[in-house]
C-alpha cells in the first residue's frame, strides 16, 4: 500500500506540474517567496493564488481547527526552503508541489528531500528521493521515500532506509518512526548493528530514547564469538544484554545453549537462563530450572532439579544445586545430590549430603579424578547396596573407599568393617577389601545366620556376584551346613587364621581353613544361644537401601550398634584370583 501511495504521490506531482503549465501559472522561486513573506498583504495574496500558501500565514487553517477540536495544540509542518514550488487551487487546492533541495521542520525534526508534496488539510508531507531526517546530533534517518503525518508525528519511510542513533544503525526497506513514542519499527525484515553484534529479524522495533530493541520471527544475533538464534528477543544497545523470550539457541565453537527465557550479556559472555535451560559442552550437558554461566572464566551454576550429564563417560550428577568450574575440572552438587553411573545395564546410584568432583593434572596424560561424597552416604544398585558416613572414588585405581561404619550388601550377604575399599573394573565390582573388625553375614532365616569375622576380609566378584571370600587373621566362624534339599544339619563353630569361602548363586558352596580346624557341630535342636552370634555380630538389614528412591531416606544405626575404632593396620596377604580358586 505504501508503494502504491508513493506512486500516487509521484503521479500527483507530475499532474500538478502539467496543470500549472496549462493554466499559465509562472514558476516562482521559493527563495524569493520566503523572502517576501513579510511584505504587503496584496503580494502575499497574489503568490498564494499562483503558487503556494506560506507556512506562516496568520489566517486559521484546518490544522488549527483540528487542534482546537481535540484540545491539543497542533503545529504546522514548516517549509524552510525549496528551489521551486507549484500549486493549482482549482484542481487540488490543498496540495503544494515542491521541487529541488526541499527542507522542512517539525517539532525539532529537520527533513530534506529532492521533491515533495505538502497536504495542508492533513498537515502531512510526501517526500521523494534522497530523504533525510535529523533530530539533534544523535538521530539520523535516510530513505528513498517518506510519508510524514504531522498530526500523528508518524514518519513512514520506504526503500533503502537507514536509522542511525549514535553507535547503533538500523537498516530496512520499510520503517515506521513514531516520534511521540520515539519508536521505530519494521515489518519486512531488518538489520540492527552496534559495536558488538549484528541482529536480523522479520519484525523489529528500536527506541532511540531507551536504546531497547525487540525482535520477532527468525531472529539471529551474530557475535564474533557466538551466534544466537531465537523466535523472540529483546536487546539493549548500551548494556549489550539480550533478553530471551522464546525458544533460542546460542552456539559457539565448543558450547551450545538452549533456553526459552533468560538473559545473555553479549559483552561479557555471561548468561542467566530460566525454564529448564540446557548448557552443552564437549559431551557434558547441564540442565536446571535456572542456570548461571560465565563463558570467559568457564564457571557455571545450576539451581533446582539439576542434571549434569557426561554422555561420553556415561555418568550423571543430580541435585538441587550444582556448580562446575571448567579450568580446574571441579564440580559440586548438594541438596538431594546423586551421582549416577549408567555405563552398565544396571545403573549405580550414590547419594550424600554433598558430592564433589576434583580433577588432578588437568590437560595432561596423567589426569585423574576424585569423587567425594559426605555425609550420610547411601548406595544402590540391584546387585549391591551400601551405607557409610563418607566415600571417595579415585579414577586412578578405580577404587571406592567407604569411611565410618561402612556396610556393603550383595544379595543375602552383608559385609562390614571400619573401612571398606571397593575396586571397580569397567564400572562393575572386581573385589572389595574390608579392613579391621571385618564381618560377613549371610542370612539363612530370621534366627540363623552364617557368620565369619576376622581382622580383614577380601571379597571377589564375578559378573556382579560374590564368588570368593578370604578372611584373614583371628578368624571366627558360625556356619550352618545344609543337606541337598537346603535343610540345615546343625551349627558349626570354628576358629582359624585364614579362611577361604567359595560361593555359587549367592550361596556358600565350601570352606577351606588354614590351619585346619575340626570345630564343633551342634545339632539343630541343641543350639547354644550364646554361640549363635559372634561377638561383633550385627544384622543391619533395617538400614539397607531398598531402591534408588530409598537412598534419600537416611536411617541411623540403633544405639550401641556402631563399631569401636581400632588402630590396627591391614594385614598383608596374597590376592588369589578367582580362576585359580575354583
Amino acid at each position: 500500500m505504501m508503494k502504491e501511495g508513493r506512486r500516487k504521490g509521484e503521479k500527483e506531482l507530475k499532474e500538478l506540474k502539467e496543470l500549472a503549465l496549462y493554466a499559465g501559472v509562472n514558476i516562482t522561486s521559493l527563495t524569493s517567496f520566503s523572502s517576501t513573506s513579510s511584505t504587503s498583504s496584496g503580494r502575499i495574496f497574489l503568490i498564494g493564488i499562483l503558487c503556494l500558501f506560506s507556512v506562516y500565514v496568520t489566517a486559521q487553517t484546518p490544522v488549527e481547527e483540528q487542534g482546537q477540536q481535540t484540545g491539543k495544540k497542533k503545529t504546522r509542518v514548516d517549509l524552510l526552503y525549496a528551489d521551486e514550488g507549484y500549486a493549482n487551487r482549482n484542481i487540488r487546492p490543498d496540495v503544494q508541489v515542491l521541487v529541488g533541495s526541499v527542507q522542512f521542520k517539525h517539532e525539532g525534526m529537520f527533513m530534506w528531500c529532492d521533491s515533495a508534496l505538502i497536504y495542508e488539510n492533513t498537515n502531512s508531507v510526501e517526500a521523494f528521493s534522497n530523504v533525510r531526517m535529523e533530530q539533534g546530533d544523535t538521530l539520523f534517518i535516510y530513505g528513498d521515500y517518506l510519508y510524514y503525518d504531522g498530526m500523528a508525528q508518524l514518519a513512514q519511510l520506504r526503500e533503502n532506509v537507514k536509522m542511525i542513533n549514535r553507535n547503533t544503525t538500523l537498516m530496512t526497506d520499510s520503517l515506521n518512526y513514531d516520534r511521540i513514542f520515539n519508536l521505530g519499527y519494521y515489518f519486512e525484515g531488518g538489520t540492527l548493528t552496534d559495536e558488538e553484534n549484528v541482529l536480523t529479524s522479520d519484525w523489529g522495533e528500536y527506541s532511540p530514547a531507551t536504546k531497547l530493541s525487540v525482535f520477532n520471527h527468525d531472529v539471529m544475533l551474530v557475535n564474533p564469538r557466538f551466534t544466537l538464534t531465537s523466535d523472540t528477543l529483546k536487546y539493549h544497545t548500551v548494556t549489550k544484554i539480550a533478553t530471551i523470550l522464546g525458544p533460542s539457541e546460542i552456539v559457539s565453537d565448543q558450547h551450545h545453549i538452549y533456553s526459552e527465557r533468560g538473559f545473555y550479556d553479549t559483552a561479557n559472555d555471561v548468561a542467566e537462563l530460566l525454564d529448564r535451560s540446557v548448557l552443552t559442552n564437549e559431551g557434558k550437558q547441564l540442565v536446571g530450572d535456572s542456570l548461571f554461566y560465565d563463558r570467559k572464566i568457564g564457571f557455571g551454576e545450576a539451581f533446582d532439579h539439576v542434571v549434569m550429564n557426561d554422555t561420553i563417560n556415561k555418568n550423571m550428577l543430580t541435585g538441587d544445586y550444582c556448580l562446575y568450574d571448567e579450568p580446574t575440572g571441579y564440580a559440586m552438587a548438594t541438596k538431594r545430590a546423586v551421582a549416577i553411573d549408567y555405563s552398565q545395564e544396571d545403573s549405580l546410584y550414590i547419594h550424600g549430603d554433598t558430592l564433589k568432583m576434583l580433577t588432578f593434572h588437568i590437560n595432561t596424560d596423567s589426569l585423574f579424578r576424585e569423587v567425594r561424597a559426605y555425609h550420610k552416604v547411601r548406595i544402590y544398585r540391584t546387585d549391591v547396596q551400601g551405607v557409610c558416613d563418607s566415600l571417595v572414588f579415585n579414577s586412578k585405581d578405580s577404587c571406592i573407599t567407604m569411611y565410618t561404619d561402612p556396610i556393603l550388601w550383595n544379595g543375602s550377604q552383608q559385609l562390614l568393617g571400619e573401612e571398606i575399599r571397593i575396586y571397580m573394573n569397567d564400572s562393575t565390582i572386581d573385589w572389595a577389601h574390608i579392613i579391621n573388625q571385618a564381618l560377613t553375614v549371610e542370612m539363612k532365616d530370621s534366627l540363623h545366620h552364617n557368620q565369619v569375622a576376622g581382622k580383614e576380609i577380601k571379597a571377589y566378584f564375578e559378573e556382579g556376584e560374590m564368588r570368593k571370600i578370604d578372611v584373614i587373621g583371628n578368624v571366627l566362624v558360625v556356619y550352618y551346613p545344609e543337606e541337598k534339599d537346603s535343610t540345615m544339619i546343625g551349627m558349626n563353630t570354628s576358629e582359624t587364621s585364614l579362611l577361604n569361602m567359595y560361593l555359587r548363586e549367592r550361596k556358600l558352596e565350601r570352606m577351606v581353613m588354614s590351619p585346619k580346624s575340626n570345630g564343633v557341630l551342634y545339632p539343630m535342636d541343641q543350639l547354644p544361644t550364646d554361640k549363635m552370634k559372634l561377638p561383633n555380630f550385627q544384622w543391619f538389614d533395617y538400614i539397607r537401601p531398598l531402591n534408588k528412591d530409598d537412598i534419600f531416606d537416611w536411617r541411623p544405626k540403633r544405639a550401641g550398634d556402631t563399631l569401636r575404632k581400632t588402630t590396627r593396620k591391614p594385614v598383608s596377604a596374597p590376592v588369589r584370583e578367582i580362576k585359580n580358586s575354583k
